[in-house]
């Protein structure tokens, strides 16, 4: 087996691959693991001197087998030593990764995952569930290196920061500087939960329309109240930064009733049956995301309060009545 094929393997994946060898009583030699494994006995040493200097591993050789095991027993690595239920959970958990795919967030983590759950990359242990348990993909924004990396370092050095913005209602970038408190993370994008200095309020940011991120020299102190989570006041619709608390009452009709109900939409939500549906009432300041979601559900979603919720629905469906009398076949 070719070693150059094998050289980006990582280190600990080789570690577990040896423990497994050792730990199996078949008293294998350097020269064996090498063959094993798919590396050069050179490298096969140095892994076993770093695991027998330190991680401590008690490795000795047997003369009269002529090859290694472990002095004391049962031992195995740390990471092997985990129940087999614990590590296919992790492995599980690295199909969430490609939620994250965009971002430079995701080779550094899945490498690591990949790492950890190398025990289970073996004829006796399958990744079962890496075609069986997936995550499906979603539609997703990719954010710049540059990007990632300076509100990454504001977040973490509660530094502000200066860009610019092109928001969805503006036809040419302007500059802003905020001081960020949180990344957020909704439905295949990502978003900047920050303080913005000229607006001297709250703000979202999406980081794909973000360009030219400098970190600044300004620090600040991160209040009490940054959280986004306790903000949102228990309401479970999306990024979204209201203020205004409204009481919402939708009533739902058809195939959406069992969809509706079985999820968790705010902390105070209540559901009460009618002759020819449900109606879910609850308490949320996420007014834009509430309306939207309300719409996504077309006749099977009416609006019964606020009033300024019903005032809105009734424009967005006249301007579809209308679009939808003015629409022709293309084809």
């Amino acid at each position: 087996m070719s070693t150059r094929k094998n050289a980006s393997k990582p280190a600990l994946d080789r570690f577990y691959q040896i423990d497994e060898e050792i730990a199996s009583g078949k008293y294998p030699s350097a020269r064996k693991l090498a063959e094993t494994i798919g590396f050069s006995e050179a490298t096969i040493n140095r892994d076993l001197a770093f695991m027998r200097d330190r991680l401590y591993a008690p490795i000795e050789y047997s003369a009269i087998h002529r090859g290694l095991y472990y002095s004391e027993k049962p031992y195995r690595l740390p990471g092997a030593f985990t129940s087999m239920e614990d590590m296919q959970a992790l492995g599980m958990a690295k199909n969430l990764l490609s939620l994250y795919h965009d971002t430079p967030l995701y080779d550094a983590a899945k490498n690591l995952l990949d790492s950890f759950t190398a025990p289970l990359a073996s004829d006796k242990n399958p990744g079962w569930y890496e075609d069986r348990i997936i995550v499906p993909p979603v539609a997703s924004a990719p954010v710049s290196e540059e990007t990632w990396k300076v509100i990454t370092a504001g977040l973490k050095e509660n530094k502000a920061i200066i860009f610019e913005y092109q928001g969805a209602w503006d036809e040419e970038f302007k500059p802003r500087r905020v001081r960020p408190y949180q990344l957020l993370f909704d439905t295949g994008v990502w978003y900047l939960y920050a303080y913005a200095e000229e607006r001297k309020a709250i703000r979202i940011f999406s980081l794909p329309r973000i360009k030219n991120p400098v970190l600044t020299k300004d620090t600040f102190t991160l209040p009490k109240d940054f959280d986004y989570c306790s903000n949102a006041d228990g309401s479970n619709f999306g990024v979204f930064a209201g203020e205004k608390k409204c009481r919402f009452a939708i009533a739902i009709y058809g195939e959406s009733i069992p969809w509706v109900q079985e999820r968790k939409w705010a902390a105070d939500q209540a559901t009460k049956e009618t002759d020819d549906g449900i109606i879910i009432s609850f308490t949320s300041t996420q007014y834009g995301k509430v309306l939207e979601w309300v719409l996504s559900k077309g006749c099977n979603a009416m609006p019964l309060g606020p009033n300024e919720l019903v005032q809105d629905w009734k424009i967005h469906i006249n301007l579809m009545k209308k679009m939808a009398g003015k629409s022709t076949n293309p084809l």
